[in-house]
């Protein structure tokens, strides 16, 4: 993907703790990630907003349905991952 150099205006104090978080190399990899993440929540929100134009607004039990089935996957990726974890004894 093709770059281009953009000045933008931070808070001073917000972009010196990234930076040193993620090193001055890292900076405008992580304010694209940033950008990029904010442009699908964009997405997210104006793509909910049709669809509860379409079909009604989500209902608390169908948000609470699917907070379930998130924490769920969850707990099932968890799992997974302890298991995927060789066993290591001390030497």
């Amino acid at each position: 993907m093709a770059t281009k150099k953009y000045t933008v205006t931070l808070p001073e104090e917000l972009a010196e703790e990234i930076r040193a978080e993620v090193g001055a190399g890292g900076f405008s990899r992580y304010v694209a990630q940033a950008i990029e993440r904010q442009r699908e929540r964009d997405h997210l929100h104006e793509f909910v907003g049709w669809w509860e134009g379409e079909h009604g607004e989500v209902t608390d039990a169908e948000l609470a349905h699917a907070e379930a089935e998130r924490l769920e996957l969850q707990r099932q990726h968890a799992e997974h991952k302890a298991r995927s974890v060789p066993n290591r004894k001390a030497s």
